[in-house]
């Protein structure tokens, strides 16, 4: 289930560091930040904060994805456009309904379930540990020019040409048969 790697064809990009307070990379995530249907789970987006990125940033995107969802295609579960250059941290709970919690400029695009929020993990049932990766992107033009209801790929296909550099951090959640 893990041979999935989702950056193994995207364009080579610099690395620079995210870290959380909410969660640690490799750990599972805490209850709060798994979907309101899951026993626990409030579908709270992390706090993220990242340094180093590359010169030339004029923006970032933060996506979450799980490419371990059952689904053929994976599974997106955040994706945050026309983050300022100046911003280096998004607090806890910044991708709620009204994404409250984001910076000027920024946007929510709606995710798999078409909602424009975070949503939290929900492994089916037995499924086994999932892999969720939370990447800022360090992207070298001010705005990619994606509509607010763009798919989280369309994004993904926008920045392509446009990545300096890729922060990632791994959370993994499982849910019991």
């Amino acid at each position: 289930m893990h041979a999935n790697d989702p950056f193994a064809r995207l364009p080579e990009a610099a690395s620079f560091t995210v870290t959380s307070t909410t969660v640690t990379d490799g750990a599972p995530w805490p209850p709060e930040q798994f979907a309101s249907g899951v026993p626990g789970g409030r579908d709270v987006s992390p706090q993220l904060s990242w340094s180093g990125a590359p010169a030339g940033t004029k923006s970032y995107a933060v996506t979450v994805y799980d490419p371990d969802a059952p689904t053929g295609s994976g599974f997106w579960h955040w994706a945050v456009a026309g983050i300022p250059a100046t911003v280096t941290e998004l607090p806890e709970g910044a991708g709620d309904d009204t994404g409250s919690g984001l910076p000027e400029g920024a946007f929510q695009l709606p995710g798999d379930t078409r909602a424009a929020r975070f949503i939290g993990a929900a492994p089916p049932p037995g499924h086994g540990p999932h892999r969720y990766f939370v990447v800022v992107h360090a992207l070298d033009v001010a705005s990619l020019g994606v509509p607010a209801d763009a798919t989280p790929a369309v994004l993904g296909f926008a920045m392509s040409g446009h990545t300096l550099g890729r922060a990632v951090l791994t959370a993994t959640a499982e849910t019991p048969a």
